[in-house]
C-alpha cells in the first residue's frame, strides 16, 4: 500500500506547483487588466508596479530559511545526543519564529536608514 501512495507524491507535487504558477500568472494579468481599465498609461503602470515591490523580500526570505535550517540542524543534533525526538519540531518552530522576528527587525532597520 505505501508503494502506491509513493507513486502519487511526485504527481501531486507537480500538479500543486503548476497550479501555483498558473494562479500567479492569472492574477498578475488580471491586475494589469484592471490598471488598463482604470486608464493608466504604460509609464504609470511601470511606476506603480515598482513602488509595489518590496526590495527586502529576498532578504527576509533568506533570514527565515536560515533560521529554519539552524533549528532543524540543532534539533537533529540534540535528538542524536539525547534520544528525545520532541526537540526537532520544537526547535524548528522556535527558530523559524525567531527568523521572522529578525527579518522584521532587519527590514525596519533598513527602512529607517532609507528614510533618513
Amino acid at each position: 500500500m505505501p508503494e502506491v501512495i509513493a507513486v502519487f507524491i511526485p504527481i501531486v507535487f507537480t500538479l500543486v506547483i503548476g497550479i501555483i504558477i498558473v494562479t500567479g500568472i492569472y492574477f498578475h494579468s488580471k491586475e494589469k487588466q484592471m490598471m488598463i481599465e482604470k486608464g493608466m498609461s504604460y509609464e504609470q503602470m511601470v511606476e506603480f508596479l515598482k513602488t509595489k515591490k518590496n526590495p527586502y523580500t529576498w532578504l527576509k526570505f533568506g533570514i527565515v530559511i536560515m533560521f529554519f535550517g539552524i533549528g532543524l540542524g540543532l534539533g537533529m543534533l540534540i535528538d542524536n545526543y539525547t534520544g528525545v525526538e520532541e526537540w526537532v519540531p520544537f526547535l524548528i518552530f522556535t527558530f523559524t519564529g525567531l527568523g521572522f522576528i529578525v527579518a522584521y527587525l532587519a527590514e525596519r532597520k533598513f527602512e529607517k536608514e532609507k528614510q533618513q
